[in-house]
């Protein structure tokens, strides 16, 4: 089968298809045939050598696919051969065929396309378990999502308004602020011409966000302690600008905040399994509803994986990228 991998650590130009075997499914697991694979920034980071494969992946690039089950391995039963499924994988995505765990996959809902579908399982693990569990975010409450533009900031934004809360978030330019508008947000804030932590005030009568979900890090991490409300929750998921941060702790203290974070990759299977029992329950009727939809930017075939990534880098696009098979 084809497969995409990083010879070295780099640009896009690093990545390079090579010829794999088929994988096996093993205990639990299924063999999916490959319609469409998402295309992420941990799958930049692993390219730039900065985010390793976690023990037992393979070093194909890919976290999210969606496709046909052709094989399933011992005590794999959940799907029949044939059955439509995106599934969340730690690694592998990028190739004619990948293995996942049978309870880290989801149906396919008859509405959505493989690309779309595709598009589904790293954004919405990441948005659910990051947002309801761990921000815990309820109804009237207001988000503050950095990033909004990006695929996990559309997907956030349309779940956080199907589930009754107010939505600001922050884009850098006026077209990725009227993106966020027209998807719901309530307030979108151009963190190039405004500081966003007056604009959070002024949109929320001087209380702030109940919940911050920030994959910027950086100068970030004290500017959401001043942009957060009492007993607010800041839910970190990456650090475009910096893992490391100048913070005046008091602020934490005096507002009772919680400042958490979780990484997706590294969890075992039943951890996503529990977080995919969670989506089927929760989200999954949204998206055959219509109520919610991947936001999609871009598909490439697999033969421009490279301009995939130099589309992500450019940091252009609006929702997912996706590389088709």
């Amino acid at each position: 089968m084809r497969a995409v991998v990083a010879e070295g650590a780099g640009g896009p130009d690093v990545l390079k298809i090579v010829e794999r075997p088929v994988p096996r499914p093993g205990e639990g697991e299924i063999l999916v045939r490959v319609a469409a694979a998402g295309v992420n920034r941990p799958d930049v980071a692993q390219r730039q050598g900065s985010y390793p494969p976690p023990p037992g992946a393979p070093d194909i690039l890919g976290l999210e696919i969606a496709g046909v089950i052709v094989a399933a391995g011992p005590h794999a039963t959940r799907y029949p051969l044939g059955a439509r499924v995106m599934a969340l994988v730690p690694g592998g995505g990028y190739a004619d065929y990948a293995i996942a765990h049978e309870t880290n996959a989801l149906p396919v809902p008859a509405n959505l396309s493989m690309e779309e579908a595709s598009a589904v399982p790293e954004t919405y693990f990441t948005v659910w378990t990051n947002v309801f569990q761990r921000g815990g975010l309820q109804p009237g409450e207001t988000l503050l999502i950095h990033g909004g533009s990006s695929g996990i900031g559309t997907t956030a934004i349309q779940l956080a308004k199907a589930f009754g809360a107010r939505v600001i978030v922050t884009a850098g330019t006026a077209e990725k602020c009227d993106a966020c508008r027209a998807l719901g947000a309530d307030f979108a804030i151009n963190y190039r011409e405004t500081d966003f932590v007056a604009a959070v005030k002024e949109a929320t009568g001087s209380r702030g966000a109940n919940v911050i979900l920030d994959m910027v890090g950086g100068d970030y991490i004290p500017r959401n302690y001043e942009a957060a409300a009492r007993d607010g929750r800041i839910v970190q998921i990456a650090f475009l600008k910096s893992s490391r941060a100048e913070v005046d702790f008091r602020l934490l203290m005096v507002k009772r905040l919680i400042h958490t974070g979780s990484t997706l990759r590294p969890r075992s299977v039943a951890e996503k399994a529990e977080i995919a029992r969670a989506l089927e329950e929760n989200v999954l009727p949204l998206l055959a509803q219509g109520g919610v939809r991947p936001v999609m930017d871009s598909t490439f075939p697999l033969e421009e994986v490279a301009q995939a990534h130099a589309r992500m880098d450019a940091g252009d696009h609006i929702g997912k990228i996706v590389l088709t098979l």
